[in-house]
């Protein structure tokens, strides 16, 4: 009989505690990072930066959209 039609079967316990071993590893240093990652971006001003010229644009378009507002307002002042 050819030997390409013998089937072999392996078997791998060590290998395959290793593999488990490995990939714990990889999963814990990649939850590690994401934590990292979450918090830096928690103490990053960038969000707040954000918040603050969309607050600025929204006031932009309002005035654009309604330049009459601006002009009942300041006449109150005069």
């Amino acid at each position: 009989m050819n030997n390409q039609y013998i089937r072999r079967e392996v078997f791998c316990c060590e290998t395959c505690d290793e593999l488990k071993s490995f990939w714990e590893k990889e999963i814990n240093k990649q939850t590690c990072y994401r934590a990292l990652e979450e918090d830096r971006q928690g103490r990053s001003a960038l969000r707040k930066l954000r918040e603050e010229w969309k607050q600025r644009l929204e006031m932009r378009l309002r005035m654009l959209d309604n330049p009459d507002e601006k002009g009942k307002q300041a006449k109150p002042s005069d």
